[in-house]
């Protein structure tokens, strides 16, 4: 009985498995294809128009090509090009009046005759909004009604039934991602761009700017370089950051101490010290605009755990491992 149970899963796993690596080669195979579908000088004239638009981009469809359309959309607008998704059926409803004179309309159909997309169709040619058509099929009423077409590849979908959006889907998505990589190379779409629009999840906290995290003003533990070493005690105890900078008379930053530093440097005549002749001189410093990120490698490159933070050659702030840590930033 164990037998049989066994054989069945075995068999059942090999089959899914055949399936899944079906679909993958066949997905691979159209997105292949995608390469030799879209004309290069249409792709140019697309993003000509993109970058000329006086308004947003406007991304609709219908069906599993809008859900491709609103991602397309969302990762335009989160990449600097404004644009959302306009639902055909809701279009038909008042949702015209959302697209207005200077906007850019990408308009998705994989057949290229989607009933759902007349009115906006109409719409676009009644007031000259241009339209840029992504279908596989240009001779489709979506095709000639484009003022540029971007080809879909003429492949079969991975679905073993032929009929389900998979591949096409998966090309309609990789062109979105041309489109909104263009741009963004137009553009020159920076990461501190990105992270104004993007401060939340994991990606907004790797972009946070030093600035954004470091201790400053009555935080920052920093002494004139002549204090004595009692003095540095108090204020490293006090600050609780683990380290103390110190500046010169001009207020420049001259070196700092840290909380190992002072451990191995421990001996009875400690305290009758002064900060500048056990200081480390010429410490590794960072901007308030370097991006966090860059900031912990450069910590984990050097094993060190804090950073003071220099304006020109005077300490604004300093930032300790934790700080970046505790904010997501790994």
């Amino acid at each position: 009985m164990t037998i049989t149970i066994e054989s069945e899963t075995s068999k059942k796993n090999l089959a899914d498995r055949e399936s899944a690596i079906r679909t993958i080669e066949m997905e691979i195979e159209t997105i292949s294809k995608l390469k030799d579908s879209v004309v290069l000088e249409n792709l140019s004239l697309a993003l000509d128009i993109m970058q000329n638009a006086k308004g947003r981009i406007i991304v609709t469809g219908m069906g599993k090509s809008g859900h491709i359309g609103n991602k397309i959309a969302a990762s335009l607008a989160s990449t600097g090009t404004p644009s959302f998704f306009v639902h055909p059926a809701e279009a038909s409803h008042g949702d015209l009046g959302m697209i207005t004179d200077g906007d850019v309309v990408i308009a998705i159909s994989n057949s290229g005759e989607s009933r759902e997309l007349a009115d906006i169709i109409n719409y676009c040619k009644r007031f000259g909004i241009k339209i840029i058509s992504i279908t596989k099929n240009s001779e489709s009423t979506l095709g000639k009604a484009g003022d540029v077409v971007l080809e879909l590849p003429k492949n079969g979908e991975a679905c073993p039934l032929g009929l389900a959006p998979t591949s096409s889907t998966t090309a309609t998505l990789v062109l979105g991602d041309i489109l909104t990589i263009g741009m963004i190379d137009r553009k020159g779409f920076s990461k501190e761009d990105f992270n104004v629009r993007h401060p939340g999840g994991k990606l907004g906290s790797i972009l946070k700017r030093v600035g954004d995290l470091m201790h400053v003003g009555q935080s920052m533990p920093i002494l004139d370089e002549n204090s004595s070493m009692q003095a540095v005690l108090l204020e490293m105890t006090s600050k609780c950051l683990g380290c103390v900078g110190f500046v010169n008379q001009n207020g420049d930053l001259t070196g700092m101490l840290t909380d190992g530093d002072l451990r191995r440097c421990l001996s009875a005549s400690i305290l009758e010290e002064k900060a500048i002749n056990l200081m480390t001189k010429n410490p590794k410093t960072v901007t308030k605009d370097m991006i966090s990120a860059e900031a912990l490698k450069i910590m984990h490159d050097k094993k060190i755990t804090n950073l003071f933070v220099l304006d020109g050659t005077k300490p604004i702030g300093v930032i300790h491992i934790h700080d970046l840590l505790n904010n997501g930033v790994a």
